[in-house]
């Protein structure tokens, strides 16, 4: 199924868009059932069990926090980051919880947010479960959802029926891989951004795209801008320190004289990168790109874009978010954007092959460029592990963001010298990155049991 532009920007908080937004999207979802069926008042308390990698790597994306925060009736759209903590404090404090603020009930954590480690369910490895007690103990309701990526969930429904998790929308330009998506473009003689607004006009007007399009650039430059601007340590117990704030006046101080270093260029890329996923780290307000750990790239070569392009404008914008959207889109219907499902490929990988496609777009790029572009951004990634030391989505994952913002810069230059033919298809690569995460071991996925995180000393 064709997502939207939407789906795949999604302004929320971090550090997890798999581990912090779809949690406490399900939470508070759940809540809003009982509400819907009358069963709220004969709750007498809440039970949450998680599984897999929501389990293991729960605690160091702020699971916890994200379930206290999704059953008081939170959504990661519209909740204030600075009055976050207050909300978990008072729960905490208490032992009870304002259930979407029509039922106050008791909440031990210890008692009734469990971590199940050794445990998984069938569909996904973010999986989670919700039940409703009542006075006599008995189970009113339970419900399973599980957290697909990029902020999504589906019910245990939803999965049973293979339906689509955020429902099926009647678009002119249906497509379902590359080939297609190529092949619509020859037919109708239009661009990939042109295929992807005429599809959001299916269900959206001009002027609501228009402003959707200039909240998602306005939210990705003022995570910059806030990153760039707030000092310390990042949350969580690596005592990771911000840098980008320190890197930010160095630019600035040796403005002059790097200007004979064409390099500076990427330093500036590395710096807003940086930013985006230290406030991330920090549990800011980001927006999904197409996750919250692979934030930073989308961001970062879009002001790239908008500052170091000459012909940069702010349709210019408009045409590399849906590009990059409708490249997005192929990997989420034909491998995943979960890290826990087939690792960073999923995360750093998409992202920066969505954002490799976007900037080749907006630099006026045909068709066939920009899926050279969005081809080589995945296929030099292919093979990448998620595997984040101490279940922190710090390290290697806001470097790795660095990294991946470079990577998609070269990728569509390689692609703009070029006349778009390539041996390599981005289907062939999508294919390829679906397959490496089916055979990759769990221990790589997003469930710190491996690699980095079993080899570097926590402390």
């Amino acid at each position: 199924m064709v997502a939207s532009v939407f789906d795949l920007f999604k302004i929320g908080v971090g550090p997890s868009s798999s581990h912090t937004m779809g949690p406490m999207t399900a939470a508070c979802d759940f809540v809003e059932m009982l509400v819907a069926r009358n069963l709220i008042e004969a709750t007498l308390r809440v039970e949450v069990d998680l599984y897999g990698s929501l389990a293991l790597t729960g605690k160091g994306h702020a699971t916890d926090r994200a379930i206290l925060l999704g059953l008081s009736g939170e959504r990661p759209h519209t909740l204030d980051p600075d009055r976050a903590d207050s909300i978990v404090a008072r729960n905490r404090e208490t032992a009870r919880i304002d259930l979407a603020g029509a039922r106050n009930v008791e909440f031990v954590e210890a008692r009734d947010l469990r971590f199940l480690q050794r445990e998984r369910l069938p569909h996904h490895s973010n999986g989670m479960r919700f039940a409703a007690i009542d006075e006599a103990g008995d189970t009113l309701v339970s419900q399973v959802y599980y957290s697909i990526g990029g902020g999504a969930i589906v019910d245990e429904a939803t999965v049973g029926r293979n339906a689509p998790p955020e429902g099926g929308w009647d678009v002119p330009f249906n497509y379902h891989s590359a080939d297609e998506l190529l092949a619509i473009a020859a037919r109708e003689g239009l661009t990939i951004a042109e295929i992807a607004l005429a599809n959001e006009r299916a269900g959206l007007g001009d002027e609501e795209i228009d402003r959707g399009l200039a909240a998602i650039a306005d939210a990705m430059s003022a995570c910059i801008d806030r990153g760039m601007t707030i000092d310390g340590i990042l949350p969580g117990g690596l005592k990771v320190k911000r840098r980008a704030p320190a890197l930010h006046a160095l630019l600035r101080e040796r403005a002059e004289r790097t200007l004979s270093d064409p390099l500076t260029v990427l330093d500036w890329v590395n710096l807003w990168a940086l930013a985006v996923n230290e406030e991330n780290a920090a549990g800011s307000r980001v927006v999904t790109a197409p996750t919250n750990g692979a934030a930073g790239i989308v961001p970062a070569v879009l002001r790239y874009y908008q500052r170091f392009t000459p012909r940069a404008s702010d349709e210019g914008v408009r045409i590399f978010l849906l590009t990059a959207a409708a490249i997005g889109s192929l990997f989420k219907e034909n491998a995943s954007i979960s890290g826990a499902e087939v690792g960073c490929q999923g995360e750093v990988g998409v992202a920066c092959s969505m954002a490799a496609a976007g900037l080749t777009a907006a630099m006026g790029g045909s068709p066939s460029q920009v899926e050279n572009a969005a081809e080589i951004g995945m296929e030099h990634n292919l093979g990448l592990t998620c595997d984040p030391v101490g279940g922190l989505v710090q390290v290697p994952c806001i470097e790795r963001n660095a990294v991946g913002a470079v990577k998609a810069l070269e990728a569509s230059r390689l692609a703009l010298v070029g006349d778009g033919t390539h041996r390599v298809s981005l289907d062939q690569v999508i294919e390829t990155m679906r397959k490496t995460g089916l055979d990759m071991n769990e221990r790589y996925k997003e469930t710190s049991l491996g690699g980095l995180a079993v080899n570097v000393v926590e402390c």
